[in-house]
């Protein structure tokens, strides 16, 4: 069973002024908001909790994600997955190699064909495997990263501002296919946020750090 993502007496400091504070934990499935004015620490601890923090920052407390304490352990081996307010899709690369690029090594070139074609007919892209992703609408580009996303098999999920680049109308399709898609896995999720819609829709707790 999933113990889900704690965050355990975080404190994150910039020289002698402390950003943010921050003790919880975030269940399966569950979708907690955290939100701040620019400058409050959002990013900082999603840095932190990715290992890639700044070294102008520093930070205490530990984290663990399914009992396990991934603190020290290297970024590429936290299975953290993120998503940030740019797809950041390899634009010399099809839809389908880039949903490859998620994929674990190993199978045969059959066998991680069909888990593309699955995963694009999950996100309602069947038949887009060709397709370069410059050809692609700001939606359509959003799902495709939200994919490669999950094909690496993340244990968490991170959202930076990620539907922030989207119109009114898509970014309520995409939030409720993120969100439908990290409960439908297990995943606890941390939203890092400027809109209230977004908060609300997420139907989570919030934590506002700053002055938010």
């Amino acid at each position: 069973m999933s113990d889900g993502l704690e965050l355990r007496q975080i404190v994150l400091s910039r020289g002698d002024e402390v950003l943010l504070r921050l003790d919880t934990r975030i269940a399966p499935g569950e979708v907690l908001t955290v939100m701040g004015p620019s400058g409050s620490g959002k990013s900082t601890l999603l840095s932190f909790l990715t290992g890639t923090l700044a070294p102008d920052f520093s930070a205490s407390g530990r984290v663990l994600l399914d009992g396990d304490d991934v603190t020290e352990v290297p970024p590429e081996a936290r299975r953290i997955g993120i998503l940030f307010q740019d797809d950041l899709l390899f634009p010399h690369l099809s839809v389908g190699q880039n949903l490859a690029f998620g994929l674990a090594p190993g199978g045969s070139r059959a066998e991680r064909r069909a888990r593309i074609d699955d995963a694009l007919g999950e996100i309602g892209l069947a038949g887009f495997a060709d397709r370069d992703p410059a050809t692609l609408s700001g939606g359509q580009k959003a799902r495709v990263a939200l994919m490669r996303m999950l094909l690496s098999e993340p244990r968490a999920l991170l959202l930076d501002e990620a539907f922030s680049g989207l119109d009114a109308d898509l970014r309520a399709q995409m939030r409720e296919l993120v969100f439908a898609r990290a409960q439908d896995r297990g995943l606890p999720v941390l939203m890092v946020t400027h809109e209230q819609e977004d908060a609300e829709a997420a139907r989570g707790p919030v934590v506002r750090i700053g002055d938010a």
